[in-house]
């Protein structure tokens, strides 16, 4: 593999909306990204609300509980869900298993405790990302962005790659490729997965060959 990736610095933290902007996940041609809010405190919910849609969001549903979350995911085929993990009758780790399960939407969890057992039991229900109360624009934009990203990547893998076993390797070495061209060439995670994808294409070769190319290229570390 010859190509080089562009040269382009990670983006600093100096403006949340303007960062976010820059690696966001693009709607098909001619909408607004949507979302789905659940957040059983009303003035946080509005909070989220009000930043997602000053950051260009069309926020479809903005409810209190898990429950209604769920229906409204169903319904609505949102492009990014955000979830509180404490709300009646259905909680957000419940509700994310299932729209996890169904592929429905990423998912970002909002917590008030950072215990890592709690960190871990929203990554295992399927959630993308997850921000720490009390959080800023500045917390909540990027990881929006982030769990869009990943579920964009693993939607484009899981198409290329039919067979679980492929796919569960190809999206390791891809991850591996990833790591290393962000810590070799500078890019930030979307934009290393985007220079792989493009060079898939370009290239005519599938994205697991493509990752293999830059791991021999650049991490001399052999294949996992």
């Amino acid at each position: 593999m010859n190509a080089d990736p562009t040269d382009t610095p990670e983006p600093t933290e100096t403006a949340a909306r303007t960062t976010a902007a820059e690696h966001a996940v693009p709607a098909p041609e001619g909408r607004r990204r949507t979302a789905v809010v659940a957040e059983d405190e009303s003035l946080i919910r509005m909070d989220i609300v009000e930043t997602l849609t000053e950051t260009g969001f069309e926020v479809l549903a903005a409810v209190g509980d898990g429950a209604s979350a769920i229906e409204k995911t169903r319904e609505l085929r949102p492009d990014i869900v955000i979830l509180d993990v404490k709300m009646p009758q259905t909680d957000g780790v419940t509700a994310a298993e299932t729209i996890g399960a169904e592929n429905l939407a990423p998912v970002v969890m909002l917590t008030a405790f950072s215990q890592s057992e709690l960190v871990e039991r929203a990554r295992d229900a399927g959630a993308m990302a997850y921000v720490v109360k009390p959080f800023t624009p500045a917390d909540l934009l990027p990881a929006v962005e982030i769990a869009m990203s990943r579920f964009a990547q693993i939607a484009q893998l899981e198409h290329e790659i039919q067979d679980l076993g492929e796919r569960f390797e190809t999206r390791k070495r891809v991850d591996r490729a990833k790591g290393l061209l962000q810590s070799n060439m500078g890019l930030t995670e979307p934009e290393a997965f985007r220079w792989i994808q493009k060079t898939s294409m370009d290239r005519r070769l599938t994205m697991r060959e493509v990752a293999d190319a830059v791991v021999d290229q650049l991490g001399g570390q052999g294949k996992d």
